[in-house]
């Protein structure tokens, strides 16, 4: 009856009933695109204004929203914006996006007229941001940048280790030797990391074989910030076919069969003569500590360039994700570390991909990315 009498009274109680906005309740950010010089962010709810907290910070320039009582819907939402603007779970109820600018700007920020479900950000117009794009949701990840900006010179050293080398091949697959493809990746890294003004070194720049403690001890003595080990994988020929994509590590002990054969065939090599006992000494020693909560972080920011990179040409690369795994040439480097398989050298498709140019590229350029996006945080938590 009282649906027949009052129907605008009637919609008037649905909105207040279930709008979480007017009890505060938490909402989920579903969405984010570039589009027409604006950051475009979608709500599964309607936005309350009155939650948002917008401030600056200096060096480089960084336009800050926080959005409280909020919560990314997945993990794809902050994927696909291009370099300079990031989103993330800031904390439990509060997401943050951070827009980088070189130089300081104005941005405009709205809800649309009749779209309380949104709300906009101007970009800079002067920044290499994707103009034309859709966030990973919709239609995959936003195209490459054609331009790279080239940034002013930082003090953090990065430790670039190609791995095997020498008498040690690694994998070897339709006549493609893992030592050759992770040397030419990291060579390629090497050269992203210096246009964007980093101090970077190889442990090898040529096919020579290197101990465990020859590796790490580069690290050390340059005093990097960061270790990377590149490798590719490979499995047995009954699979061959069905194992493919990337896969990101950090130093940690694991129960999972699989992660567990691929860091016994990486330390095969590099452990000859070590007896068991002594291994697990080794590991057990640097298990615990923020070396290993760090690595974690850098692990997924590289991870999550990579995938986005490789995605813009090659929509059918396979995630692998972020996982943990006993490396012990993670073990002696005493910083944030990280051991990429960049592919399965086994599988024929990913094998030809691999060894083109135009693949590697892809693959350095988010390596590099994901670098700097890890030490960019971590220059931001420091000064926080």
């Amino acid at each position: 009856m009282l649906r027949r009498r009052y129907p605008v009274l009637v919609f008037l109680m649905t909105i207040f009933l279930f709008s979480p906005s007017l009890f505060g309740g938490m909402n989920s950010m579903t969405k984010a695109i570039v589009k027409k010089g604006e950051l475009r962010l979608f709500f599964a709810h309607p936005l309350d204004k009155k939650k948002i907290r917008h401030f600056t910070l200096p060096n480089p320039h960084r336009e800050i929203y926080d959005f409280k009582e909020m919560r990314l819907a997945h993990s794809r939402v902050p994927l696909g914006l291009g370099n300079n603007v990031r989103i993330a779970q800031n904390n439990s109820n509060t997401v943050r996006v951070v827009i980088e600018n070189q130089k300081p700007f104005n941005p405009t920020a709205y809800q649309p007229l009749f779209s309380k479900g949104t709300y906009h950000i101007s970009l800079p117009k002067n920044s290499a941001y994707i103009q034309k794009g859709h966030s990973s949701v919709q239609q995959g990840y936003a195209k490459p940048q054609v331009k790279q900006n080239i940034r002013k010179s930082h003090t953090e050293v990065i430790v670039i280790d190609a791995g095997h080398g020498g008498h040690d091949s690694g994998a070897i697959a339709g006549g493609k030797r893992e030592k050759d493809l992770v040397l030419a990746i990291s060579r390629k890294v090497v050269k992203q990391l210096k246009k964007r003004g980093f101090p970077v070194y190889l442990t090898r720049s040529s096919d020579r074989f290197l101990k465990l403690h020859e590796r790490t001890r580069i690290a050390d003595r340059k005093d990097a910030k960061v270790f990377i080990s590149i490798h590719a994988n490979s499995i047995v020929k009954s699979k061959r076919d069905k194992m493919h994509g990337i896969e990101t590590f950090f130093l940690q002990n694991t129960r999972d069969e699989r992660s567990q054969r691929i860091a016994a065939r990486e330390n095969e090599a590099v452990l000859k003569g070590t007896d068991r006992v002594s291994k697990n000494v080794i590991i057990d020693s640097v298990l615990n500590g923020p070396k290993i909560v760090e690595s974690n972080k850098l692990a997924i920011d590289i991870h999550k360039r990579m995938m986005a990179n490789a995605k813009t040409l090659y929509r059918d690369v396979r995630d692998g994700g972020v996982r943990h795994a006993p490396f012990y040439v993670l073990v002696g480097a005493s910083r944030p570390s990280v051991l990429i398989e960049v592919g399965y050298i086994s599988h024929s498709k990913e094998r030809k991909r691999l060894f083109s140019a135009e693949y590697q590229n892809l693959l350095a350029k988010g390596i590099a990315e994901g670098i700097e996006n890890y030490l960019r945080n971590r220059r931001r938590e420091i000064d926080l």
